[in-house]
């Protein structure tokens, strides 16, 4: 397993500092699954985590046009600004769900 970030909305001042669509926050998911089983007995347990984030547009000395924004790009800024302990939370959250859905530790219903 490993957990895939996905970037699912941009949000951006048109003008900021004499520059053009500055991103300044981002919607992102962190989603992962594991498929026990095989073929017709395949079970596939998901986990995802959706996230907001603003980002430090302060400084825009290494500003990049928006045009030339990739996924890739975002993401790295996304984790940099969390650090590594709360990309981990995310992660490990995503991890969670997984192991709960093999293996609940909860249920829901009724007995009737």
């Amino acid at each position: 397993m490993a957990a895939t970030w996905k970037i699912l909305k941009l949000n951006r001042d048109i003008s900021l500092n004499g520059k053009s669509d500055v991103v300044k926050s981002v919607v992102f998911e962190v989603i992962d699954s594991e498929t026990v089983g095989s073929e017709d007995d395949a079970v596939v347990h998901n986990g995802y985590e959706y996230g907001f984030i603003n980002l430090n547009t302060s400084d825009l000395s290494s500003f990049t046009s928006y045009a030339d924004i990739t996924e890739s790009n975002v993401i790295d800024w996304v984790k940099s600004t969390m650090g590594n302990d709360e990309v981990a939370v995310y992660e490990q959250k995503v991890a969670d769900q997984i192991k709960e859905s093999k293996a609940p530790t909860e249920a829901t219903g009724v007995p009737w």
